[in-house]
């Protein structure tokens, strides 16, 4: 259900502080059910915010009443998933006609899930990423993650097990989804 107090807008270097509190509140809340205790601490190694999408201008915050409540992005750039401090990014442009664009970094508040907030960020995300030329879109998903990908068009296509240095691999799918046209997008609400 959409709240029309929700408002989006892309995100400056000012929201990072806040963005990573939501982020590390996110990660510990939302995984649990989903993950062992010691693969949601091994997340904080292979989940984050990458500062490099909001330089792109293509990460998004969602406030409410003025309140941060949710955050994500898409990216032109070939990394899949991870922050700042996590191994193996690649910075790297893509082609819009042959690569998909990914999103990246979607997280809600603890206490504000179930609002619409993911589904205005992905829409939000799609309609950029089209805007931009792209046609497909991949991302990699924390299991707490998927049902609302699913519901939004994503499909599963490969598990991948993320490494940390404590030995813990970190579940995460990579999922994709086409934006062929007139095909529904995720719905916004």
């Amino acid at each position: 259900m959409k709240n029309n107090s929700l408002f989006i807008r892309l995100a400056t270097e000012s929201d990072i502080p806040a963005i990573k509190d939501l982020m590390s509140a996110s990660i510990a809340e939302l995984q649990k059910g989903f993950l062992s205790a010691a693969e949601i601490d091994a997340s904080k190694e292979v989940m984050g915010l990458d500062t490099q999408l909001i330089a792109d201008r293509t990460y998004y915050a969602v406030e409410d009443q003025g309140a941060l409540v949710g955050c994500g992005g898409w990216s032109r750039r070939k990394t899949l998933f991870g922050g700042d401090h996590s191994a193996g990014r690649d910075a790297g442009l893509l082609n819009p006609e042959t690569d998909a664009a990914k999103i990246r970094a979607m997280y809600t508040h603890p206490d504000q899930v179930r609002r619409g907030i993911g589904r205005l960020v992905l829409d939000t995300c799609e309609r950029a990423a089209a805007d931009e030329g792209f046609r497909r879109l991949e991302m990699g998903a924390t299991l707490a993650g998927v049902p609302l990908y699913e519901a939004c068009g994503y499909r599963k296509v490969s598990l991948i097990r993320s490494p940390t240095r404590s030995g813990v691999e970190v579940p995460i799918w990579r999922m994709e989804k086409d934006l062929a046209a007139g095909e529904n997008r995720s719905g916004g609400g």
